[in-house]
């Protein structure tokens, strides 16, 4: 194994290196508008009941219609998207149709109101599981309720974001199955 060395690196950097799940739009729906948002600052919290918890400042958009409405849907885009995510995020929905915008399509989801977006590879559509740590951290915990994703390819590539502009497409896969031990997680 190598040894790395280091350097004193500020504090608030630090999601440079723990954000290594990939972006995702996270689409919402509030009396008749919808919106979509990219967004970087989510977590696996449980398996079962399938929860994700993420981060939504009370400054977006999106923040308002999703605690209003306590559903959306996080759809999972693949890297030809990028140019449509980057446009998401430099936009805000109160004043731009997202949809119209970046050309991408909603869909009626089958269990929430909020729209999948159709060219993502997968949507997992969300209820609002827990709201105790929204007005403190702006955390929502969401479950997922009904899950959609592509057949095809097994490992999509995706992107994930560095911060600064900078993003990370996901890369080769290799599989440890043979020595991995579920009970060690």
């Amino acid at each position: 194994m190598a040894s790395h060395p280091k350097k004193d690196l500020p504090v608030w950097e630090i999601r440079r290196y723990l954000e290594p799940g990939p972006i995702v739009l996270v689409s919402s729906s509030w009396k008749g508008r919808q919106n979509i948002m990219s967004m970087g600052w989510h977590t696996v919290m449980e398996f079962s009941p399938s929860r994700i918890g993420c981060f939504i400042t009370s400054a977006n958009h999106s923040y308002e219609m999703i605690r209003k409405s306590k559903e959306c849907v996080i759809n999972i885009p693949t890297y030809d998207m990028i140019d449509a995510v980057i446009r998401i995020g430099n936009t805000t929905g109160s004043e731009t149709d997202k949809f119209a915008d970046t050309g991408l399509t909603p869909v009626e989801a089958d269990k929430v109101k909020a729209p999948l977006i159709k060219e993502c590879y997968a949507n997992f559509e969300c209820k609002v599981a827990d709201t105790g740590l929204l007005k403190k951290y702006s955390f929502f915990i969401l479950e997922v309720v009904k899950a959609h994703v592509a057949a095809s390819p097994k490992y999509p590539r995706t992107v994930h974001y560095r911060g600064d502009g900078v993003f990370m497409v996901s890369g080769k896969n290799v599989s440890y199955r043979r020595r991995f031990r579920p009970e060690n997680l």
